[in-house]
């Protein structure tokens, strides 16, 4: 299963929400309070995919401020990433969903 696309896409978002200033990361966007949250729950989201993969109890990605959130959505993708990579037959619906998500993202944040 190549893993790579989601990596990238991952790795860009987390860099993108690393680089913006508190007010654009407080600053709204739909269906989120702003786009820290926005990040937040994808994060939360990557987090629950891998637990899952993993045969693990789910457990929340606490918030730890805005200007944590892109190293949080890091550390989930990369998460998420190595309990697919390490499943004998992979998940490939996960990992389709997992990156429409991290694009769903990118795009409601840009």
């Amino acid at each position: 299963m190549d893993v790579q696309p989601l990596v990238e896409a991952v790795e860009a978002l987390a860099d993108r929400f690393r680089s913006l200033p508190q007010s654009k990361l407080l600053g709204a966007v739909p269906g989120h309070a702003s786009r820290a949250a926005a990040g937040l729950a994808l994060a939360r989201r990557l987090a629950g995919l891998a637990l899952a993969a993993e045969g693990e109890p789910e457990r929340e990605v606490p918030d730890a401020g805005v200007f944590a959130v892109g190293d949080q959505l890091a550390v989930a993708g990369h998460d998420l990433a190595a309990a697919l990579t390490a499943l004998p037959e992979g998940d490939e619906a996960v990992l389709a969903g997992a990156l429409a998500a991290v694009r769903e993202t990118a795009a409601l944040c840009a």
